[in-house]
């Protein structure tokens, strides 16, 4: 298999306690990352200051505090690698993750995957539940159920084309897949644990309620669903949001 170039992209907002094992996490991989760029979105914690440890197996940019979104895109924007991958400065990837998924991806001729992903708890030491994903989602399918963790996936730059994260509070992974499926590229599902999510009781998602929000603005003010449509993909959404959960 040829060696593609691969980025990862690690926004953070006070974070310093468990940035640490999200980067180590990647600098561990079997298939070893081209660039890890790490955003910091105005922390007051000494992120700089552990980051320094790091030099030079990564690329820092500090910048004020303007949101995640707003971090990711600066990652994206600062990279110029083939392949882009995302994870999130509370969690982690399992030391095979880059390798599976990007065999994965070649093989198939796939340029948009995600995979399975376990879900733990804030002190990381009790395992809540496996995600498991399907083998595609169509746009239609997403719309209906956003079980696409960010932290899993595997972006081809080349082929989908140019992208940044809409502004959003919560959803703007949310709505990038939406783009990029509305491009042409379905989304493929790994079948195999590659990473760990960290329940964050601070975290945006961890407000339900306001999540189903941003979900409904979404639908309603990006992808221009109407009303009608836009209940019954909610539906769906609530309800497959439930099952991921059980």
């Amino acid at each position: 298999m040829a060696i593609s170039q691969v980025s990862v992209v690690i926004p953070t907002l006070n974070r310093v306690h468990t940035l640490r094992r999200a980067i180590d996490s990647v600098i561990s991989q079997t298939y070893k990352a081209h660039s890890i760029v790490v955003i910091d979105d105005g922390s007051t914690d000494g992120t700089s200051e552990m980051i320094n440890e790091y030099y030079p197996q990564i690329i820092f940019i500090k910048q004020d505090n303007q949101g995640v979104s707003a971090a990711r895109n600066t990652g994206i924007n600062s990279i110029d690698a083939e392949w882009i991958a995302f994870l999130d400065s509370d969690d982690k990837w399992h030391p095979n993750k880059l390798e599976e998924q990007i065999i994965f991806m070649k093989n198939n001729n796939i340029a948009f995957s995600f995979s399975n992903y376990e879900v733990v708890s804030e002190d990381g030491r009790e395992i809540i539940n496996l995600v498991r994903v399907p083998e595609k989602i169509t746009y239609s399918s997403y719309l209906r159920n956003t079980i696409i963790g960010c932290l899993t996936v595997i972006l081809d730059k080349k082929a989908i084309g140019d992208f940044r994260m809409p502004d959003l509070r919560s959803s703007h992974d949310m709505a990038l897949w939406l783009l990029i499926m509305k491009r042409g590229f379905d989304a493929y599902g790994l079948n195999k644990n590659l990473a760990q999510y960290r329940l964050v009781s601070t975290s945006n998602t961890s407000d339900k309620f306001k999540a189903a929000r941003e979900v409904w603005k979404v639908y309603r003010e990006q992808e221009k669903l109407n009303f009608i449509y836009s209940l019954y993909c909610f539906i769906g959404y609530a309800f497959n949001a439930l099952k991921k959960r059980i």
